[in-house]
């Protein structure tokens, strides 16, 4: 083994590790990292010419380097002054976070003193109220000799850890050099993606990989960044998925390499869960004085951690192993699983732990100065999912819920919203519609945010339940006001039942004036380019990768990939002669449904009769499918049905799939884009064939409409970008469940006149072996 490099640790770091007490993480407004950025050239603004600021200091114990910036050091004075930026009153800043800001302050003097030789040393802690423009100072002489006790404590707790962790990272990226393929061989197209995935990590690059069904997509991604890994191209991994199921298959892809060498690979493998899967006491408020598991939380914390990391050196940290180890050391799981992120090596959850406005892993990327890899699962949902982390709706029981809780003064700052809302919503129509972002009501929204953010950090429980989630929906819309662009549009729906709008030219209104009028305003996200590139530029590379993610420029438009992205198209394990296909070339569009119902069950029930087996069949609408349904069973009562209703729970869909019995025959009906259109694998017999029956475009509204209109204006395609594709795209991913593995064989009925148009723009799978009717 080679010799480790030296332990190197932030003051910052070194504090936040050996810290003590209980957990608080109620809602308390704090500053942003602009914000605090902006109080502390405010305080050294104001400092005499006796003080220096941004002071550079490191000091060695035993093999630990420590190093950081004291904010400000007076050798005249003999004193350190730490700065912590904060909202509201001083006193309301936690006990272990207040213990944690001396912990810091008290290493920057320790080190003060041993670089000026002195015996005692004046530490002073202030905090900066960016609401007030207020300091409170606080200050303690300390003896050096005080200072060098506490300092070699905390510096011996942590080279212990340090000196494991460089341990871990140099046994782990030894075994990944040598790691080999944990199966016997890579498949078509596998092997393909495998290299451009590396080439990607080696070249810091971003990859759009279309890989079909069956190629072996979460080996084939995970293995060769493991590789990159072994050879320090990168030091992180995040596995990013849109759904529970790939996270699954991520920690068993995992899983599979860490055990195919023996021993098995030192990799420390953790799964994210929402808080609200995990969460032990749901509404309790996650501080000591309320939580049993928050209270002490950080003093269980060091044992309940060594015990995460021993026990990843046998097996994935799932969400169940992490909650067996919670429970054994009383410790929050959630908040156990988010302080293990920085010790892990491949970090696997949801998109939006990377992709949302606040999301954690590129705030640690950053932080740490990580080289991360970042492979995102089932790329294609990635437009739909990163539309909804950027848009935020309002609605009038919103601000109804927040007026009845706030105090008298804040009910004033809500009545000034009341008003302009109420102007805006009395000359609207009853439905849906576009509108302009309203400036006044913005500013009065934004004010009120301000208002009752100020309010909160004087008095964080002055809000709770219904009313502060009331409220966190006013600051999202408040942030979605300044994110608003030419990627986004403002609307505005009012029930249907309201009264007519105002007369424009001035008529009094009819609606009632004392309280909110009904209706719900969105600043609704279209293009969500510009997030997601900024979120893929924390990166070192990036692949997302999925069997459909065909037309790639649409893909490419619509994420903001960098002009340098890459792209793959891998060929598919899968022979043309395991997949007959055939078009039907009825009309599937709203006013021709009726029309075409005979003929179609004609079609299905002639294909059961050459080839008996278990279909699924795939529609437009629910009302499509009854229409269907109840056709086939009146004239063919013998075939077995069973159909997909809407709201299933989790039995009812298990249910729904056990019909699907090797050597059964029947047909599942189903809705495209619902449970069952992917994500479902029925290998062998359980599965023979499908049905599409649709060509899978979004109802033309007025909100798909106002979508295409923004579309076009920004990037051309309106229809396409907004309709087709993202119709395209459930339809093969539905047809996928048919062949999953390279012994299946299957066909596929694709029931609409359009179909070989888009065959011949290239727009279905080429392996597909296209026989038109």
């Amino acid at each position: 083994m080679s010799s480790l490099p030296p332990l190197t640790v932030s003051v910052t770091a070194l504090a936040a590790f050996c810290r003590e007490g209980d957990l608080d993480h109620r809602y308390a407004p704090g500053p942003s990292a602009l914000e605090g950025m902006e109080g502390h050239r405010t305080v050294a603004g104001r400092r005499s010419g006796e003080w220096d600021t941004e002071v550079a200091l490191e000091l060695a114990h035993g093999p630990l380097l420590v190093r950081g910036r004291a904010d400000a050091w007076s050798r005249t004075l003999a004193t350190v002054e730490e700065v912590k930026t904060h909202k509201g009153s001083w006193e309301r800043i936690p006990a272990a976070q207040q213990a944690l800001h001396w912990s810091q302050a008290r290493l920057y003097a320790h080190m003060l003193c041993v670089q000026h030789g002195l015996a005692s040393i004046r530490v002073c802690l202030r905090y900066h109220d960016l609401l007030r423009d207020r300091d409170t100072v606080l200050e303690r002489t300390c003896e050096a000799s005080e200072l060098a006790t506490d300092f070699a404590a905390l510096c011996a707790r942590y080279t212990a850890w340090g000196e494991q962790e460089a341990l871990h990272r140099e046994a782990r990226t030894q075994a990944l050099r040598t790691l080999a393929f944990p199966l016997a061989r890579m498949r078509l197209g596998q092997r393909q993606l495998a290299e451009n995935v590396y080439t990607a990590a080696r070249r810091g690059r971003v990859l759009l990989a279309e890989a079909p069904t069956g190629v072996g997509k979460t080996l084939g991604t995970v293995f060769p960044m493991l590789k990159a890994m072994g050879e320090d191209l990168v030091d992180r991994l995040f596995f990013l998925t849109a759904k529970t199921t790939g996270r699954t298959l991520a920690l068993d892809a995992l899983a599979t390499v860490r055990q195919a060498s023996s021993p098995a690979i030192p990799l420390r493998a953790l799964e994210l869960s929402a808080k609200d899967r995990v969460c032990p006491h749901p509404g309790t408020p996650c501080l000591g004085a309320t939580c049993p598991l928050a209270q002490g939380f950080y003093d269980r914390l060091p044992a309940a951690r060594q015990a995460a990391i021993d026990a990843a050196a046998g097996a994935v940290l799932d969400r169940q192993t992490l909650q067996t180890l919670a429970d054994a050391h009383a410790i929050c799981p959630y908040y156990l699983t988010q302080e293990l992120v920085q010790w892990a090596d491949v970090v696997v959850g949801d998109y939006h732990y990377h992709f949302d406005t606040t999301a954690l892993l590129p705030a640690l990327t950053q932080q740490e100065g990580w080289r991360t890899a970042v492979l995102v699962d089932e790329a294609h949902n990635l437009v739909d999912r990163a539309r909804d982390m950027y848009s935020a709706a309002l609605q009038a029981g919103d601000l109804r819920r927040l007026q009845r809780s706030l105090p008298t003064p804040l009910r004033r700052a809500v009545g000034s919203v009341r008003k302009e809302w109420n102007r805006v919503l009395a000359h609207a129509r009853p439905g849906y519609q576009t509108c302009e972002p309203d400036d006044a009501l913005h500013a009065r929204i934004q004010d009120l945010v301000a208002r009752i953010t100020r309010h909160l950090a004087d008095a964080p429980e002055a809000l709770a339940g219904e009313a502060l989630d009331a409220f966190f929906m006013l600051v999202a819309y408040a942030g979605a006001i300044e994110r608003f662009g030419p990627h986004s549009i403002a609307d505005l729906v009012c029930p249907a039942d309201a009264p007519p709008p105002v007369d424009l030219a001035g008529a009094a209104p009819e609606r009632p004036v004392r309280g909110f009028l009904p209706g719900t305003l969105t600043l609704r996200n279209v293009i969500p380019a510009p997030f997601v590139q900024e979120r893929l530029r924390h990166a070192h590379c990036a692949v997302l990768f999925s069997a459909t993610l065909r037309p790639m420029d649409f893909y490419a438009d619509m994420l903001g990939l960098p002009a340098s992205h890459v792209r793959l198209q891998a060929p598919s394990p899968f022979r043309a002669d395991q997949l007959q296909v055939d078009i039907l070339p009825l009309s599937t569009r709203w006013q021709d449904r009726e029309a075409s119902v005979a003929p179609l069950v004609q079609a299905m029930a002639t294909r059961l009769a050459a080839r008996p087996g278990n279909y699924l069949a795939f529609f437009s609408s629910f009302r499509y499918l009854d229409a269907v349904r109840v056709h086939l069973t009146a004239t063919h009562p013998d075939l077995p049905v069973w159909t997909q209703t809407p709201g299933m729970d989790d039995a009812a869909r298990a249910a729904f799939l056990h019909r699907f019995q090797p050597g059964g025959s029947g047909i599942g009906f189903a809705v495209l884009g619902g449970a069952f259109g992917e994500g479902v694998d029925l290998p062998g017999e359980r599965l023979i064939g499908a049905f599409v029956a649709t060509l899978g475009l979004p109802p033309v509204d007025p909100v798909h409409e106002a979508m295409r209109r923004t579309v076009q204006q920004a990037l051309g395609h309106g229809f396409d970008y907004v309709y087709l594709y993202p119709g395209l795209r459930k339809v093969i991913q539905a047809c996928g469940r048919v062949v999953r593995t390279e012994s299946d064989a299957g066909s596929l009925l694709l029931v609409d006149d359009r179909y070989r148009d888009l065959a011949r723009r290239g727009l279905l799978p080429s392996w597909w072996g296209l026989a038109p009717v």
